[in-house]
């Protein structure tokens, strides 16, 4: 079932957003060469606590995971392209780092995800999270009244297979609201004009998932939530939480500019 919401929950929503956000950019800033992953998870929580804010995260067990997650951020480096759980790992220089971040405030979740390099980047790395940003970017883009979910992937999908990335299958974007995962799904791959309306009030999480290698298989680690590249190439993540408004949409997580 999709539900539309009103203006004030999708102030409510942003301000969930936020939160998601400042996790978001704190643990970027404290990603160095030999910090480990444990350690920017901790940062997240905190940056959760002293909004008051739970996380979605912790705890989540749907039906493919053999175990509940156990942190409140995804830490996916390298082959690593979603729901990477942090360990102790030391980062390392030329790492890509993909982070995944949500947050419930007051009854109204967030969710985002950015990629990165910490230390030297490769230049490769860098073409390949510039396409994730431009591919996000172009789905945002698609997301006003009148177009269809199938406008969205449509987009997403024409910026990835042009620059010759692969698009994992089965994963995608999704409803957000009262709780992480809502209707409708947002593929990244599809055909335009076809699928659910855009209507004001709607609320999804866009999140583009890029395979360097150019194919679209994975596999799940031996954790039972990572998911890795089948070819060993390495991939990256992005995603904003957005509101379809008759003004155009409404980024709820962006995350503030130096």
């Amino acid at each position: 079932m999709v539900e539309l919401k009103t203006d004030a929950s999708i102030d409510a929503m942003h301000a969930a957003g936020q939160v998601v956000a400042r996790a978001l950019t704190a643990a970027r800033d404290a990603a160095r060469v030999g910090v480990s992953l444990l350690e920017l998870d901790e940062v997240a929580r905190e940056v959760l606590r002293e909004a008051g804010a739970s996380s979605p995260f912790l705890g989540y067990r749907p039906s493919f995971a053999p175990t509940p997650f156990p942190a409140v951020l995804c830490t996916s480096v390298n082959d690593a392209i979603v729901h990477g759980v942090p360990t102790g790992y030391r980062l390392r220089d030329g790492d890509l780092v993909s982070l995944d971040c949500g947050a419930t405030l007051d009854g109204w979740a967030g969710d985002s995800a950015l990629s990165f390099v910490v230390g030297r980047p490769r230049p490769a790395d860098l073409r390949l999270i510039d396409t994730a940003e431009r591919a996000l970017a172009a789905g945002i883009e698609a997301a006003v009244v009148g177009h269809r979910v199938g406008d969205i992937a449509h987009a997403i999908g024409r910026v990835c297979r042009a620059a010759g990335y692969g698009i994992p299958e089965d994963f995608g974007g999704h409803g957000i609201g009262r709780r992480m995962h809502e209707d409708p799904g947002v593929p990244n791959e599809g055909r335009p004009g076809r699928g659910l309306p855009l209507r004001p009030g709607l609320v999804i999480a866009i999140e583009p998932m890029l395979i360097a290698g150019g194919t679209d298989s994975y596999h799940a680690a031996a954790d039972g939530w990572t998911l890795r590249t089948n070819d060993g190439s390495r991939a990256a993540h992005v995603e904003h939480t957005v509101a379809i408004t008759t003004s155009g949409p409404r980024i709820l997580t962006a995350r503030a500019t130096a």
